[in-house]
């Protein structure tokens, strides 16, 4: 098999979101009575902005509506991007020399289209042969939806694409799909594992290494 395409995870994988995002939660929280701790991780980080909510309203056990907090963790969240998002450490350079090799590349996210395409405006939307929003897919990350989508959209076997990804969450989205998986771990900690190889900078990554993860025919 030949490396078909790169699907790039967004929020903490090519742009530093994940800090925004889980200051965004935090404020909401706030909001709410309830201070955020590592223990929320796990419904925060990776997660579509619907499970988060319905996250908050478990442990504040308050009786607000869950699309009207949706719809403020995703306004609050699209306030603090539009100022504050910074490409991580190697993002725009490795995706240059995917792009100069002529390598397929797509978004794949678990974020809003509105709040994608703000990014787009940083990352550059010519660097993507396609994008997958939260707002695409009927279910979004873990479920494999998102990466089977971006595939479909490309005309790709997922098997012969490597998603690059930051937390569980996508990993499991990615895996579930069928991709190799490049793991850049930001907040969670991810574990080697067949078919997944993990790297603690894309810095480290170039289309060589992104090759060599997508296994030769027996």
């Amino acid at each position: 098999m030949t490396l078909a395409a790169v699907l790039f995870d967004m929020d903490g994988t090519l742009v530093d979101t994940e800090e925004v995002w889980w200051q965004a939660v935090a404020d909401t929280a706030t909001g709410l009575g309830y201070q955020l701790s590592d223990q929320d991780l796990p419904d925060v980080l990776g997660r579509p902005v619907e499970h988060t909510a319905q996250h908050l309203l478990r442990v504040t056990r308050t009786d607000r509506d869950r699309a009207e907090l949706t719809a403020e963790l995703d306004n609050r969240f699209a306030e603090l991007v539009a100022h504050e998002i910074r490409p991580r450490p190697g993002a725009l350079e490795l995706l240059d020399a995917l792009r100069a090799q002529r390598l397929t590349t797509a978004l794949v996210s678990a974020s809003p289209r509105r709040v994608v395409d703000m990014v787009l405006r940083v990352l550059g939307r010519e660097r993507f042969t396609v994008t997958v929003s939260a707002d695409d897919t009927p279910r979004t990350k873990p479920a494999p939806d998102p990466y089977l989508a971006a595939a479909r959209l490309l005309g790709v076997d997922p098997a012969h694409c490597v998603a690059v990804e930051d937390t569980p969450t996508g990993v499991a989205s990615a895996e579930a799909a069928g991709c190799q998986v490049l793991a850049v771990p930001s907040a969670v900690p991810i574990e080697a594992a067949p078919g997944r190889t993990v790297l603690p900078s894309l810095e480290q990554a170039g289309p060589a290494l992104l090759r060599s993860l997508v296994p030769s025919p027996r």
